[in-house]
């Protein structure tokens, strides 16, 4: 264990990354399959209808969890910095105190996504056939907001210390969890699509169960107890200052998306299907690049807490070039493998037809994506999550709504909104690259840090 939580701060750049990163994907890809199994089986035994409310919902779920995920994310700053610092009693005082704030959202979140669930699929637009179906599915998808939460908390806690192993293997059991019991319920017992949710939400609580049980249990710095479990507000506020930005960015670029996804339905059924199989395998294949990311956040995070400055910059140029080579290859394959990976969902026809239109659109710019999600990443390692918040806000979501707001009704067709993923992307490069570049940024958090001292 030792080891693995240091290999980030000494040894070589790129295979203590490396070693970090991949636990990750493994991890992401069976977190992917949530969500996707939920489609999957229910595209094979349920109607039309059905399947796109499973494929439809996901916009508006990360425009919930989205903010509290962002949250998340400065909470694994705040854990990383001082678990490289070894300072061990404001490091259990981070702990504790993101657990507890975790415990409140989660109840918050599952609360507003019950109530306020069929007024926001109303302002979406979503076609009256697919209402039903989508209101019954979220509903009992936030049944388990509380796990969504608390276990992406717990998961940033062990990532934060490099501790990437363990959430691998939680996630793996949850997962089979997760497809067994879709199956069950909705392959075996035809209860229809409220019961893939179902599924989703027992899979998630196992997984945050076995999460929470590796802190209470190992006799570690940042081990949970029940004594401890209290919200230090200095603490707290810490958290936030690094995790709000990353948290409103979340929130307000899903906001966006759930104005896309509302242009989106009203091109109807077949289009909502298509465009909701693409993201899912669009999400399963840029995992690679999101894992990277995340590595690059805490490798950032820690060898700063450690001082170790020159590493910390070695280390963002290995990242942004593996990510972006990694990404124009990805986004090649998804190409050439569209049909036939749009076909495993689905046999509607048309369906398969713009998803593979999305595909063309859209892959071939995933090198842009990569470079902006890269500088986002070593900026909230580097305790500067501002830039990347008004970067990615003002290209991701006002240029885009604004893009689409405007041409989706003149041209009305599709590809126009297919059309603003790379050009925004494309433009969060070009002012990513400027500030990379032309500004001393890498120099401003040594500095900062040596005024600390």
């Amino acid at each position: 264990m030792h080891k693995q939580q240091t290999s980030l701060l000494q040894g070589s750049i790129w295979k203590g990354m490396t070693a970090f990163a991949v636990p990750i994907l493994l991890g992401q890809i069976f977190q992917q399959l949530y969500n996707t199994a939920d489609a999957l089986i229910v595209g094979r035994y349920l109607s039309d209808s059905e399947y796109a409310a499973v494929t439809s919902t996901g916009s508006l779920v990360f425009l919930l969890v989205g903010f509290f995920g962002g949250i998340a994310v400065g909470a694994g700053v705040v854990i990383a910095r001082y678990f490289g610092a070894k300072d061990d009693t404001r490091l259990s005082i981070s702990v504790h105190t993101t657990v507890l704030f975790g415990i409140a959202a989660g109840v918050f979140l599952t609360v507003f996504g019950m109530i306020f669930t069929p007024w926001m699929l109303d302002v979406m637009g979503t076609p009256q056939e697919v209402m039903p179906y989508s209101v019954s599915y979220f509903r009992y998808y936030f049944a388990g907001a509380m796990a969504i939460v608390l276990y992406n908390l717990c998961m940033g806690i062990l990532r934060a210390v490099g501790d990437s192993t363990h959430p691998l293997y939680y996630l793996i059991f949850s997962s089979l969890v997760n497809i067994a019991l879709d199956f069950l319920f909705v392959g075996v017992l035809g209860w229809g699509v409220w019961s893939a949710a179902l599924a989703t939400t027992i899979s998630q609580f196992v997984s945050v169960i076995l999460c929470l049980f590796r802190l209470f249990r190992y006799k570690t710095s940042y081990q949970l107890r029940l004594s401890r479990l209290r919200m230090d507000f200095p603490m707290l506020r810490e958290i936030i200052r690094y995790g709000l930005p990353s948290g409103v960015q979340n929130s307000i670029i899903a906001f966006a998306n759930v104005i896309v996804q509302t242009n989106i339905n009203s091109f109807g059924q077949d289009t909502v299907a298509g465009c909701g199989t693409y993201a899912k395998l669009e999400g399963f294949a840029f995992l690679p690049i999101t894992c990277f990311t995340m590595a690059l956040t805490t490798f950032v995070s820690q060898n700063l807490g450690a001082r170790q400055y020159d590493r910390a910059k070695k280390g963002t140029r290995f990242g942004i070039v593996a990510c972006v080579i990694m990404a124009e290859l990805i986004g090649v394959a998804l190409i050439v493998f569209a049909k036939p990976l749009m076909e495993l969902f689905t046999d509607n026809a048309e369906a398969v037809k713009i998803g593979i239109r999305q595909a063309q659109v859209e892959s071939l710019f995933y090198c842009m994506l990569s470079f902006s999600h890269c500088i986002a990443a070593i900026m909230r390692g580097a305790g500067k999550p501002m830039v990347p918040m008004f970067v990615m806000l003002g290209t991701w979501c006002a240029v885009r709504v604004a893009y689409i707001s405007i041409l989706v009704p003149i041209v009305q067709k599709s590809w126009v909104i297919f059309s603003a993923y790379p050009l925004t992307w494309t433009l969060s490069s070009i002012i990513f690259l400027v500030f990379y570049f032309c500004t001393d940024w890498l120099h401003a958090f040594e500095k900062k840090e040596k005024l600390q001292t």
